[in-house]
């Protein structure tokens, strides 16, 4: 099943009470660097730090009463950990998360400070689904994917629907591309509402799955991906897929220094917390792989949750 833009638009309403509506900002000197119009979408400033939380909050409110008091369940190390734990918080139902032993312990603390009732396993993608698979059967819970659900998707398209109320015209949207919720999400967005908007995706260079998943027409899975941008490691899903294939235009590999740079301008000129994976997009446009000059862009800032201990510039 694919969101249509009454789901997105529905899902909109539903977090609107719970999520940030997080602003549309500019920088001149960011512009002047990359000869273009750039609009950041700043979803480091959203909900637990990151985009996440609208999928999670969408899926957790969309439960049914009964579905909501079982809970819902997940396996994540990352910002979804985060965001379902808190949006479960929000309605007052449990969230039970499967991470794996290794995630760092400031993550961990972070979920339990939302609320979750984590449980540890081995850090392999097969112990996280038996982990998950165990909690589910003891509970009942609803499972909500990180991004292979309709709900999610839904929820994280309505970034898109802020972004073109507050910066209209715009020529391209530029999300990165991880699993693809965001991205999916976004491009039914857009495509709905302004079908003239080319809508682009910007991977690491080091965890290029999706740009190969769509030169070959099917899932290519990420195998010992290597990229700071630890929020994009993940695999399309089988929803995510044929929405990216349908609506998005391209997807552009950007190198290592250019995730860098682009992260460590974004933090000095705008003024703007950004972890490696939010800054992609800006990366799309420092390396120039695409002409975009002269254009009206529309980047989503992913996300700004950052170990400000391991900072990627200092050495």
């Amino acid at each position: 099943m694919t969101p249509t833009l009454f789901d997105i638009q529905v899902a909109a309403g539903r977090i609107r009470p719970y999520a940030h509506r997080t602003p549309v900002l500019t920088c001149q000197s960011l512009n002047e660097r990359v000869g273009a119009q750039v609009f950041m979408k700043c979803e480091n400033l959203q909900k637990v730090g990151a985009f996440k939380f609208r999928g999670a909050c969408n899926a957790v409110f969309a439960l049914s009463e009964a579905q909501a008091a079982r809970g819902v369940a997940t396996h994540s190390s990352g910002n979804h950990a985060q965001a379902l734990a808190l949006a479960a918080r929000l309605r007052g139902i449990p969230a039970y998360i499967v991470m794996p032993s290794n995630a760092p312990a400031v993550k961990q603390a972070a979920v339990a400070g939302y609320g979750g009732l984590i449980t540890l396993c081995e850090p392999t993608q097969a112990a996280r689904e038996a982990a998950l698979a165990q909690v589910v059967a003891e509970t009942g819970a609803e499972v909500v994917h990180p991004y292979n659900d309709v709900r999610v998707i839904a929820g994280q398209g309505t970034v898109a629907l802020e972004l073109l109320a507050e910066a209209p015209d715009l020529d391209v949207v530029i999300a990165p591309v991880g699993g693809g919720g965001l991205l999916s999400g976004v491009a039914l967005a857009v495509k709905a509402l302004a079908p003239r908007v080319r809508v682009i995706a910007g991977e690491p260079a080091g965890a290029d799955d999706a740009f190969r998943s769509l030169a070959a027409g099917q899932i290519m899975p990420s195998v010992a991906p290597n990229t700071i941008a630890d929020g994009l490691l993940t695999s399309l899903g089988s929803l995510t897929f044929p929405i990216i294939c349908q609506h998005v235009e391209q997807i552009v590999t950007v190198s290592e220094a250019a995730i860098i740079d682009a992260m460590r301008f974004v933090w000095e000129r705008a003024k703007l917390i950004v972890e490696p994976s939010g800054a992609v997009p800006v990366a799309v446009l420092w390396e120039g792989k695409i002409d975009l000059r002269g254009l009206r862009v529309g980047v989503i800032l992913s996300g700004g949750n950052v170990d400000l201990t391991r900072l990627p510039w200092q050495t």
